[in-house]
């Protein structure tokens, strides 16, 4: 199976991370956890759309970019590396997958989020006061209410259950989990590679007893370690998007690929929280530090689109 990303991929990457960047990176998060302004990260969603990475799995008659899973997972991890908040799984991933032409369509498309909820993976809709909500039951998707919305561990990531409204049409709920499951796999390998970099440049300026602390084999280990857990998960999720997008050899699971992937991902982007928090110490704990952004963003995603105890099972049942 073919891993490598051309030059395509490299494009697609770079347009996402001029798009955030520009919009001031880390500090959409920064803005919506503090301030409670989503304004500039909803900006950021507009453009993406315009970009046509809302599209990308939306075929190219229905307005979509016809690309796939494989062009999905690029531009998630980019979207991961700068901690964008909202439903992004949802925008992105899910909602696209399960819509039609539509005038609700045109409207993700156009630059709208939008959010979902679908038991038992996904119970609650993320952000649903900032995104058009939808519920996904009894094999369709309907538009929906929110009711009252709960704090997570993430300031940027408020949930609510959802009230069906008008039946929309007829949706695959199995095909748009695994594709939240692997969306948020994604996030995971951008989170994960963000939060090293940061480790791994703090322990380069930190001093201690007169050397640089990233000089201490205690701390090198530490962060082998993640670069390790990284990018071992690396393969697994872009292996899983293949197979989404029909590429796998003959007689892959790529179900089990998909929860694999979900399942080592977020592994490795929890474990990069941990050995940031070790490194960085006590400064790695304060909200001041873009290290807490991605602390909680990682924390709460883990449960997101299946918990890992969800997803072990499923890999065990296929074994």
């Amino acid at each position: 199976m073919d891993f490598l990303l051309n030059d395509i991929h490299t494009d697609l990457a770079r347009t996402v991370d001029d798009i955030l960047e520009r919009a001031g990176g880390v500090a959409i998060a920064r803005a919506w956890a503090e301030k409670s302004d989503t304004a500039p990260a909803l900006a950021v969603y507009r453009q993406l759309a315009d970009a046509g990475i809302t599209g990308l799995i939306v075929d190219d008659e229905i307005g979509g970019s016809g690309a796939g899973a494989t062009e999905m997972v690029v531009a998630l991890e980019r979207i991961g590396r700068a901690a964008l908040p909202g439903p992004v799984s949802e925008t992105f991933a899910v909602v696209p997958s399960v819509l039609g032409a539509s005038p609700q369509l045109d409207a993700l498309l156009s630059g709208t989020p939008a959010t979902c909820a679908l038991a038992p993976v996904a119970p609650r809709a993320t952000n649903p006061d900032v995104a058009t909500p939808y519920l996904l039951a009894d094999d369709a998707v309907f538009a929906a209410s929110h009711g009252d919305l709960l704090e997570s561990v993430d300031p940027t990531r408020r949930v609510a259950a959802l009230t069906a409204g008008e039946r929309m049409g007829d949706a695959d709920l199995t095909a748009a989990a695994d594709l939240g499951a692997l969306a948020t796999a994604a996030q995971f390998l951008g989170l994960g590679s963000a939060m090293l970099e940061m480790a791994s440049d703090y322990a380069k300026s930190r001093k201690q007893f007169g050397k640089e602390i990233g000089s201490f084999q205690a701390v090198k280990h530490h962060l082998a370690d993640v670069a390790i857990a990284v990018e071992m998960a690396r393969p697994l999720v872009h292996g899983a998007a293949v197979g989404l997008d029909g590429r796998a050899p003959k007689g892959t699971d790529v179900r089990r690929d998909i929860a694999a992937a979900k399942v080592a991902a977020g592994e490795a982007a929890y474990l990069a929280s941990r050995r940031g928090l070790q490194v960085l110490g006590a400064i790695g704990y304060t909200a001041e530090h873009d290290l807490s952004l991605y602390l909680t963003k990682t924390r709460a995603l883990l449960s997101a689109w299946g918990t890992p105890a969800y997803h072990r099972a499923a890999i065990l049942e296929t074994l």
